[in-house]
């Protein structure tokens, strides 16, 4: 017999009730990193952003899930902002993306952006992989502001370790097959208007339907689009303070729609916190650090609010981020927020 756990894993992510679930990763800290939810944000910022997440969810339940990703933009081209997409203008002068710039902002040149995504995702015997590569082309809709469209493609990993599971019966119908992991092609969407202080997008992800299941005498099990659509503005207190409120909605049917809210407070784009709030699920504790010009550092907690409160320590999250070719020395994002 599988241990409970387990078989209540087996039930939601390989049965039929996968499709009446959230399917991809869940995340905390998204706000800094919208690429990952949106292809449409490849090269957005004026350097390469890569960064490193790690989230543990769940603590303290046996299997519970755990994410590891790896994220990595740039944009292409000779038009953008005042110049190349990765040099300082030739004659010197103003940070095109300094407080002043966004004071009398002027939309960027179109240009493209291109980018790199690895999320591994593991929930007790299953493993899921999704590796994709993006690209977003930018142009100005009006002086003041942008529009980037972007697509994603590449390829989902599924894997089943039966090691980790225990049976009562060692040729139990679940081992009857050949198959105990699987790839499949992966596809996602989206668009993301921007301007100096506030932004807005749309995206879906898993749009092509891929099994799940990993014997062909299980059950049919495929995976469903999800659908996100979020936005924010950002508020200046003061010459040093800024706040940024901010929303996300998840569509995945036939589930209903859930959403998560969110604030940031920044100060002297050096320290930050932030707080959250995601329907029927938690609340989240943000803070960060913008180190230098090539590094900054963020941590959160969430607090299970859900009925797993009674076994869960909370969902602990971490992420790096690592800005290479920053020409003009930003401490964070300017258009990204």
């Amino acid at each position: 017999m599988i241990k409970k756990f387990y078989f209540l894993v087996l039930v939601a992510l390989c049965g039929a009730g996968l499709a009446k679930a959230q399917q991809k990763p869940q995340y905390t800290q998204y706000v800094l990193n919208n690429y990952l939810l949106n292809p449409a944000l490849s090269g957005i910022e004026n350097y390469t952003d890569m960064k490193v997440g790690h989230r543990s969810q769940w603590t303290g339940l046996d299997g519970a899930p755990v994410t590891s990703y790896f994220t990595i933009n740039a944009p292409l081209g000779s038009n953008f902002l005042q110049g190349d997409a990765s040099a300082m203008p030739s004659y010197g002068g103003q940070n095109p993306l300094s407080r002043l710039y966004t004071q009398n902002y002027q939309a960027a040149e179109p240009h493209h952006g291109i980018g790199l995504m690895v999320v591994n995702d593991v929930t007790g015997p299953i493993n899921q992989t999704n590796i994709n590569a993006t690209y977003a082309y930018h142009l100005g809709l009006s002086p003041t502001l942008n529009l980037a469209v972007g697509v994603s493609a590449g390829a989902n990993y599924n894997s089943l370790n039966t090691s980790k599971l225990t049976f009562e019966n060692d040729i139990d119908p679940v081992l009857r097959g050949n198959t105990y992991s699987r790839w499949n092609p992966d596809l996602g969407v989206g668009a993301w208007a921007y301007s100096s202080t506030w932004f807005a997008g749309v995206s879906a992800q898993q749009l092509l339907t891929q099994k799940l299941y990993f014997s062909d005498n299980t059950a049919d099990s495929k995976t469903v689009p999800h659908y996100f659509v979020t936005a924010g503005f950002k508020v200046f207190l003061t010459d040093e303070i800024t706040l940024l409120p901010s929303t996300l909605l998840k569509i995945i049917e036939p589930t209903p729609v859930t959403f998560d809210v969110n604030m940031k407070l920044a100060f002297s784009d050096r320290l930050w916190i932030g707080g959250s709030y995601r329907k029927g699920d938690s609340f989240g504790a943000l803070l960060g650090v913008n180190i230098n010009s090539i590094f900054n550092v963020s941590y959160s907690y969430d607090y299970t609010t859900s009925a797993l409160r009674t076994v869960s320590n909370g969902t602990h999250e971490i992420v790096l981020g690592i800005l290479l070719n920053n020409k003009y020395k930003l401490l964070s994002p300017q258009h990204g927020f």
